[in-house]
């Protein structure tokens, strides 16, 4: 490969800080390093010591105080005020007052706890309380729009102001309240900041994102990698193939659709490239992909813990065990479209002697033994705590058997502290998007939504369904997978719900559709920053990575009509036929949206495909079903023939 086609680490950086607000933070801190080192490494090893089976987490409020007031300190002196900032040196002097009065705030929670927990909720809270509730909710924003971006605050903001002016408003009205009740029930309460979001972080999705730290820091990123290039390169696109399988395996531990997209792309884009794909094509291949990442077990984006808490009845483990399914049927879909275009095209697979040779491979499958680890501790039981904490421990162990993974000292602190800062953005994240959920469940407003959406469908679930969809894709456009995800499940969700969709279903539904955000024109910043890559046209990879990512926008349909697929009242009998017919209805729905199929099809042809593959994704209903095959084989046949009929003609000319 040409050294010139692969993006150095500076332009990686400069890449994910022009698409990705989560990375524009400064380079070069100045004198401030040290403190930044020192308190982001102690907030690691907070967690790891609360984390110990011995020890436990703090009461709600004060475990979420030092894990919100450490990561707002950390952010002020991490993220300029302006994107455009993150390259200049050092820390201007006002954002580190900014940074001490952030962590002073939140950290009067652990000074005051007494009173704020017994005698004030009796006398009242005084004067200082409430102006250092204003303080720290004005600085949480700041630092939320700084380190996650614009568009979350607005629904913040306006959530706020819906509080306290809200009262008149038709339909929508509530009894309102005044500045001094909201402050301190969004600051001083285990229902709003210090809600669900933020208790989930601070316990379960801190440690889960130091987990990934972990196994970048030892290699597994680059194994995982050589492992799909090694089982799919020399097959037809076999570049193309090699980033579906990469980024399904790396959305495992990372998440990040964005930040998956630079970390691969920058490797497989250039491949494909070389290997003949249009440029459009491979920016949105390892787009979509990427951003499958997000729904891949165990992590999922991090909103697979809060989604446990949200719906009753449903564990951590049995969220990672129903998400399987869907995300098999999202990357096949992936896959299968990369392989119609190969074959459009006329693109091979990669020479054998630019492969990794997979016997060495496979001498390192010891590398995946803390993702084994971490799966079979959560499927047999242990806690999600317990689990991340012996995933670290093996990731830690296994370095240790070569001398390139072995992690030093320096590793070792390096490690520490870059698991605080990955966690920043999605701390701030969940600490903003309790105060909408806050709102929410003070006003009533969430019943109020739950039940104008299902005026507004009347007694159509499709329609329901469309206009949750649109809701979620919207916000989705801006808010991080883990605030979209409460935010849509506090809002969205419940209207499914009250309408009879099984609660997982109604979740699942929600969660899928603020994810794929990041892959719909017009803002799909994944397919941005892969475009960036390939120097291909931003909307034209938007528009493929969305025809690629199609069963993204079917499946969460198939959910709710037939949650067999969510192993709801599932058996191996109902389970199996109804995923085959999702797999090859999957197939033709992608040959239509590629344009090939066994041969390049005729227009009608493609609309006989997408009728046929949506007829076979239609749960329970065996006659649809044969019919849609039909179609399928028939339309599959007639290309056949013609494609013979063509290479004959082809052979005697």
């Amino acid at each position: 490969m040409k050294e010139k086609e692969i993006l150095t680490e500076e332009q990686q950086k400069e890449l994910l800080a022009k698409y990705d607000r989560e990375s524009s933070y400064r380079q070069d801190t100045g004198k401030w390093k040290w403190v930044i080192s020192f308190l982001a490494i102690s907030l690691t090893l907070f967690h790891l010591w609360r984390a110990l089976p011995d020890n436990g987490p703090l009461v709600f409020l004060l475990q979420g105080a030092v894990h919100l007031g450490t990561a707002l300190g950390l952010i002020f002196l991490l993220y300029p005020a302006r994107k455009t900032g993150f390259k200049k040196k050092g820390v201007p002097w006002y954002d580190v007052i900014l940074a001490f009065l952030a962590m002073g705030s939140v950290y009067y929670i652990i000074f005051r706890y007494e009173w704020i927990t017994g005698a004030a909720r009796v006398l009242g809270f005084t004067t200082m309380d409430i102006t250092v509730a204003t303080i720290g909710i004005i600085l949480l924003l700041e630092a939320t729009r700084r380190a996650v971006g614009l568009p979350i605050i607005v629904i913040a903001s306006l959530a706020i102001l819906y509080g306290l002016y809200g009262t008149n408003i038709p339909y929508f009205g509530h009894g309102g309240f005044d500045w001094a009740g909201l402050s301190r029930r969004l600051f001083f309460s285990t229902d709003a900041i210090f809600g669900t979001p933020i208790q989930i972080s601070s316990t379960f999705i801190f440690l889960f994102l130091f987990f990934g730290v972990m196994l970048t820091k030892t290699g597994v990123g680059q194994y995982f990698n050589d492992l799909a290039f090694g089982l799919t390169g020399k097959y037809t696109g076999g570049t193309a193939k090699a980033a579906v399988v990469a980024s399904a395996m790396q959305g495992m531990v990372t998440g990040s659709s964005v930040a998956n997209t630079v970390s691969s792309g920058s490797f497989t884009i250039p491949m494909m490239k070389r290997a003949k794909f249009r440029p459009e094509f491979a920016a949105a291949a390892e787009a979509s992909a990427s951003t499958g990442g997000q729904i891949m077990p165990p992590i999922m984006g991090a909103a697979a813990f809060i989604m446990a808490d949200y719906v009753s009845g449903v564990t951590y483990s049995d969220i990672i065990i129903i998400g399987i399914i869907p995300a098999i049927l999202y990357f096949t879909g992936v896959f299968v479209g990369t392989h119609f275009e190969a074959k459009k095209y006329g693109i091979k697979g990669q020479p054998k002697d630019q492969l990794p040779p997979l016997s060495g491979i496979l001498k390192r499958a010891d590398l995946l033994l803390p993702l084994i680890a971490i799966v079979f501790m959560l499927v047999t039981g242990w806690t999600a705590t317990t689990a991340a904490l012996t995933g670290i421990a093996t990731a830690f162990i296994v370095s240790l058997f070569r001398k390139d993974t072995r992690m030093g000292p320096l590793d070792i602190v390096r490690a520490l502290e870059q698991g605080a800062r990955v966690a920043l953005p999605v701390i701030a994240a969940c600490a903003s998007a309790g105060i909408i959920v806050g709102v929410v469940v003070f006003t009533g407003l969430g019943s109020k939504i739950a039940g104008g959406l299902i005026n507004m469908a009347g007694d159509s679930l499709f329609l329901l369904l469309l206009f949750t969809m649109v809701a979620c894709i919207l916000l989705g456009m801006g808010l991080p997978t883990t605030a979209n995800y409460v935010v849509t499940a506090t809002m969205a969700a419940p209207a499914l719900i009250q309408f009879g969709i099984e609660p997982i279903a109604a979740h699942f539904f929600v969660f899928y559709f603020g994810i794929v955000a990041d892959i719909t024109p017009p803002v799909c910043l994944a397919a941005y920053a892969g475009s960036g890559i390939a120097r291909a046209n931003p909307m034209k990879a938007g528009v493929t990575a969305f025809k690629l990512a199609i069963a993204a926008f079917i499946i969460p349909y198939v959910f709710v009509y037939n949650p067999v697929l969510l192993l709801q009242d599932a058996s191996f009998i109902t389970v199996v036929p109804a995923i085959l017919t999702a797999i090859v209805g999957m197939m033709a729905i992608s040959a239509t949206m590629i344009g090939y199929f066994i041969y390049k099809p005729y227009w009608y042809e493609r609309i006989l495909l997408f009728a046929g593959g949506i007829m076979l994704v239609v749960p329970e209903n065996l006659p649809v079903e044969i019919a849609g095959l039909g179609i399928i084989i028939v339309v599959g046949l007639l290309q056949y023939f013609r494609k013979r009929k063509k290479e004959q003609i082809t052979e005697t000319a």
